[in-house]
């Protein structure tokens, strides 16, 4: 039996029946969430964990260990615990900020299979959550090249620029778009992230083809970033230009 899942629903009340009609579910559904191995469809993890006023990974611990290429995870520790974010990303839109059918629609591009690939964006959607929903969320500045904003399907895109628009507005996420006027720049050589750690100093990650990779060699991560902040749309112009989308018109 899911234990965790269990006990909390026995200190907040709920039993399977009325867990199932706050979330919108069969009750034999969330009968079988309490069965060895059965673990929700993400947004009902969301969504029972806010009403149960507990974590995902308390609840579901598997599901984010399960999914996680081994390779991440030291990566995926970092973000949990860092107190700030830096994030470019020059041909895709980053992984904390991706709908769960963009998330899809990347994912299904590569050399990935569909059970593969739906464990991946479940994978992608509790990371979403235990870094930007945490107690206590990091500041997290994203760059977006615009190049990235133009790629993909307008049924696709649409959701996805406005949920860029709706994070844009949380007090500790900032989003810039680096403009294509902006012409060729320092940021041409990959996509990367630093996060800091406090009292540990900074981190960076590197993504490529195969894997990604940490260092702590981050000086000369910090003067690109800086060169691609100082070209970078304020954040103000940069929400006007996502809601604008002339290019999809």
């Amino acid at each position: 039996m899911q234990e965790a899942l269990r006990v909390a629903m026995a200190a907040a009340g709920e039993t399977c029946e009325s867990l199932a009609a706050k979330v919108g579910v069969d009750p034999k559904t969330a009968g079988r969430w309490l069965s060895p191995g059965r673990v929700p469809q993400p947004r009902h993890r969301a969504a029972v964990a806010e009403l149960l006023g507990q974590q995902i990974g308390d609840l579901w611990p598997e599901a984010v260990r399960r999914r996680d290429v081994e390779w991440f995870r030291p990566w995926a520790q970092i973000e949990q615990a860092a107190s700030s974010l830096r994030s470019f990303e020059s041909s895709v839109l980053p992984g904390l900020l991706q709908t769960e059918a963009y998330a899809r629609a990347v994912l299904s591009s590569g050399p990935l299979a569909g059970a593969e690939v739906e464990g991946h964006v479940e994978a992608r959607l509790d990371r979403q959550r235990a870094v930007l929903d945490r107690d206590d969320p990091p500041l997290a500045v994203f760059l977006i090249d615009e190049a990235a904003l133009r790629r993909g399907a307008p049924e696709i895109m649409h959701p996805q620029l406005d949920h860029l628009i709706e994070m844009s507005l949380r007090p500790l996420v900032m989003v810039h778009v680096l403009p294509l006027t902006a012409g060729l720049h320092a940021g041409q050589a990959g996509p990367f992230v630093i996060a800091t750690l406090d009292g540990e100093g900074d981190v960076g990650y590197l993504d490529d083809q195969a894997a990604g990779r940490v260092t702590d060699d981050v000086a000369a991560l910090w003067r690109v970033w800086d060169t691609l902040r100082s070209v970078a749309l304020p954040r103000d112009m940069s929400r006007d230009l996502l809601k604008a989308r002339t290019w999809m018109k």
